[in-house]
């Protein structure tokens, strides 16, 4: 597809490819579709003129946006690896993530070195890579480059005469994942394997030429650019995201849950399908993006594994009465089943090819207790590793956090504290929606806590949940010493 995506750009150069808000909301042209294309030709040549080569690994450290993706395409052609980076990940983390790498190059924009810290170590000399850390070579600058950031990618390479990489067995993409800093853990995902997630988004949302949608992930930027469709960045504030989605009227938006509860609460209107994932979105939050306006609600089932792996309506989750979390069918070429412990396990063409350093393995062990219903659909029962043992009893969250969110509940997790005596202490942690009163969510709490039966806690506490991570899911750690702490008062 990105081969695709290349011609298509090439093909309307004039027509708008990402568009921005400004504070009224009103969509400004960030890049036309030929603009993002010459920038990709000149990254491609500055990285080919630097002597990187087909198999090569560099760093990517670049905010999600028209630089990035050219970034992308650059690679793409030559045939070099990327690997995604978080600048936010913290210093240790990141020399770890880096050392396991080894990139031949770090590329980042000035915003990413700014936040990583180790942008003024890197500065105070040319070409120097992270302190102590010589041989995972050097750092450039792409973008606009600040004081303090690293030399700036030299742009001025002669354009004709590079090569084009078609082997689509090879490494495209490392993107980190779990892991220590002693251990970090990396998906490796193909060429092939990136394009069919790539091509599996585009089946799923069918974006329509000439139809702006609205998403920020690189996921929903190039199957919508290369069906000829403009991509709007969702603004980062939340008045202006909901003014945006009034003025744009998105035929298809893409926004994590997040994104949507801080949306819907600044008044946000919706239109045609809107598209959420990378983080848990129950029933109630998509009736509501439905009673927004939208036509049709969609959470997506998706891991950095494999990306996507199932999707279902607002309609379909909200007639879905049994124990669990319902995320829909898998998708077309999507193999699902569960192991002997009850974890679910994923296959397909869109699958990451392994894990950094370790040996192919066709079955992605998703980490999520599941089952397939009778229709073949996946109901996920919760996390293995946030299993509670109460009283000799295994709880698992994810079978009964769905029914915590009842109206007015914006998010509800359920936690194990642990006790004196080595059991543990199940307690619902509940983040009301703004403007809810507490003594209304207690009342109609207590029919769904009732149906807990044995698993039902043995407290309740109304708290604002943590989030982590680029998706901002839940952090669980985060929210059992917040239930901690409030039940220690």
């Amino acid at each position: 597809m990105l081969d695709r995506l290349d011609h298509a750009l090439r093909a309307r150069p004039d027509r708008p490819a990402v568009l921005t808000a400004t504070r009224t909301g009103a969509p400004r042209v960030r890049a036309t579709r030929g603009e993002l294309a010459a920038l990709s030709d000149a990254f491609a040549a500055a990285l080919h003129a630097r002597g990187l080569r087909a198999g090569d690994t560099v760093g990517v450290a670049v905010r999600p946006g028209p630089r990035a993706l050219a970034v992308l395409l650059a690679l793409w052609r030559l045939g070099l690896r990327g690997a995604v980076l978080d600048p936010g990940a913290g210093p240790d983390v990141l020399r770890a993530r880096l050392a396991l790498a080894r990139p031949s190059l770090v590329l980042a924009d000035a915003a990413a070195q700014a936040v990583a810290g180790w942008a003024r170590p890197l500065a105070r000399r040319a070409r120097l890579a992270l302190p102590d850390l010589a041989e995972l070579g050097p750092v450039a600058t792409v973008g606009r480059r600040l004081p303090g950031c690293a030399p700036a990618l030299d742009r001025g390479a002669p354009r004709t005469g590079l090569p084009a990489h078609g082997d689509h067995d090879a490494d495209a993409v490392i993107v980190f994942t779990s892991g220590t800093t002693s251990r970090p853990r990396a998906v490796v995902h193909t060429r092939s394997g990136l394009a069919a997630g790539m091509a599996s988004v585009r089946t799923l949302i069918d974006p329509a030429p000439d139809h702006p949608v609205l998403g920020g992930t690189f996921f929903v930027l190039v199957p919508a650019l290369t069906a000829g469709a403009p991509v709007a960045l969702p603004a980062r504030r939340p008045r202006v995201l909901a003014r945006q989605l009034h003025r744009l009227r998105p035929r298809d938006t893409y926004l994590t849950p997040p994104q949507l509860r801080d949306a819907l609460d600044a008044g946000a209107p919706f239109h045609g399908r809107v598209w959420t994932g990378s983080a848990p979105a129950g029933a109630g939050l998509l009736e509501r993006v439905r009673g927004a306006g939208a036509a049709e609600a969609w959470g997506v089932y998706a891991l950095t594994e494999l990306f996507p792996a199932a999707a279902v309506e607002a309609r379909e989750k909200a007639a879905f009465d049994a124990p669990g979390d319902l995320v829909g069918a898998p998708l077309p070429g999507v193999l699902a089943e569960s192991d002997a412990d009850g974890q679910l396990l994923l296959a397909g063409p869109a699958a990451r090819h392994r894990y950094l350093g370790e040996e192919p393995d066709p079955w992605v062990r998703t980490g999520d207790r599941a089952r397939l219903d009778g229709a073949g659909r996946i109901v996920l029962e919760g996390r293995c590793k946030d299993m509670v043992l109460r009283r000799a009893e295994n709880i698992y969250p994810g079978l009964y956090e769905p029914a915590l969110h009842v109206p007015g509940v914006e998010l509800a997790v359920l936690v194990g504290i642990p006790a004196a005596d080595g059991d543990e202490r199940l307690v619902a942690v509940v983040q009301p929606r703004r403007g809810a009163a507490e003594s209304t969510l207690r009342t109609a709490l207590a029919e769904p806590l009732r149906r807990m039966g044995t698993a039902r806690p043995d407290s309740v506490v109304f708290a604002r949940i943590p989030l982590a991570g680029r998706s901002r899911k839940p952090d669980r750690a985060a929210t059992t010493a917040l239930a901690t702490r409030h039940l220690n008062r």
